[in-house]
């Protein structure tokens, strides 16, 4: 009878998980900004943001311009010639909105793209820094109301990333 009691004690031991699971938490919208890489992709979406934005200055100051214009030949010019320019310019209007639109879009689709190259890079490094720590759960730190400032491995994560990948082409 202690033999049976002995072996469900054991297999009951080995069997159930430890009370001991360590478990941290991990931002990664900060290791997107805060990386050596992220860094560089927000460095790299901004001048193209700021290229386009250079770009679509111009061209909207020139609408404007072919607007006043347009209002100050109102009274001059014919009712069907009024109307022939002034359907012009809103295509004009509509073709540039499509264009910014359009541009944008990229801008984000580019963005995106790389977010989940340096996510591709960062899941291994993750990875091996919880097999070495012997960690049972990381948990995303949107999904954290509070927590203890030592169960936090964020900042970790952005070193070792910075060590193991000095840059990515966009």
């Amino acid at each position: 009878m202690k033999k049976y009691y002995l072996l469900i004690l054991l297999l009951l031991k080995l069997f159930t998980p430890s009370a001991n699971a360590e478990i941290v938490y991990i931002d990664i919208n900060f290791i997107l900004n805060s990386s050596n890489i992220g860094k560089s992709l927000n460095k790299h979406i901004n001048e193209i943001i700021a290229k386009n934005n250079e770009k679509y200055k111009i061209i909207e100051e020139e609408i404007i311009k072919k607007e006043k214009s347009l209002i100050a030949q109102q009274n001059i010019l014919e009712k069907d010639e009024f109307e022939k320019r002034l359907n012009n310019l809103t295509l004009e209007v509509n073709k540039y909105r499509n264009d910014k639109k359009i541009s944008q879009d990229e801008v984000k689709n580019i963005k995106i793209k790389n977010t989940k190259k340096i996510i591709q890079l960062l899941n291994p490094i993750i990875k091996n820094y919880v097999n070495e720590n012997s960690i049972s759960l990381v948990v995303p730190k949107k999904n954290i109301i509070i927590g203890k400032k030592n169960l936090d491995i964020t900042e970790k994560i952005v070193d070792l990333l910075n060590q193991q990948v000095k840059s990515i082409s966009f």
